[in-house]
């Protein structure tokens, strides 16, 4: 089992690990982003449609994730939705590829939101599993990537969304599988 070093240990031997900017200033960033309790409240009377179009039309701002991992854009319609990302350094792992945790966030935000733009104001859903099949690589090279998800069942309990994640050629890079818990008002 490998430990990682105390942050106090050697100089430079954890500074990666700090909160604290290191090395290139042009490998730093930094992001904003808006309450998230207050983009809940103000969708709280929406149906799932209206909130995602508010976000498209920015009258609501997106939820924090999205900028934390700097999503292109997103677009929605009736049982689907479309992620964009254009993958940067910042989304690497250790072996030179996008983490698959990216990806699988993207994935899951396509098919979370697909679902969700069927669900009327005041009824809910949660992710209750995803399961991705990675087919090949993601880099800086393969440029914008798009994971794009629709419904393929939407019961009173419980939904489904299937989704790929696609480069501008058209080639696949994953697939996802999601299933949702619908929560409806008692």
């Amino acid at each position: 089992m490998t430990t990682l070093p105390d942050a106090g240990t050697t100089a430079g031997s954890a500074a990666h690990l700090s909160a604290e900017p290191v090395g290139d200033p042009a490998r730093q960033r930094t992001f904003a982003w808006e309450d998230p309790g207050e983009i809940a409240a103000a969708g709280a009377g929406r149906s799932g449609a209206e909130l995602l179009a508010a976000w498209q039309a920015g009258t609501l701002p997106p939820p924090p994730v999205m900028r934390m991992l700097d999503f292109d854009g997103a677009t929605f319609g009736e049982g689907s939705a479309a992620f964009q990302l254009t993958p940067r350094e910042f989304h690497y792992n250790p072996l030179g590829t996008v983490h698959g945790g990216v990806l699988a966030t993207l994935l899951d935000s396509a098919c979370g939101c697909a679902v969700h733009s069927l669900l009327p104001a005041g009824v809910f859903y949660t992710s209750l599993d995803l399961t991705l099949k990675f087919l090949r690589p993601v880099t800086i090279q393969t440029g914008q990537i798009t994971a794009e998800a629709s419904v393929t069942h939407l019961g009173r309990r419980t939904a489904l969304a299937e989704g790929r994640l696609t480069d501008a050629a058209g080639r696949l890079y994953a697939t996802a599988v999601s299933s949702c818990l619908v929560m409806r008002p008692a």
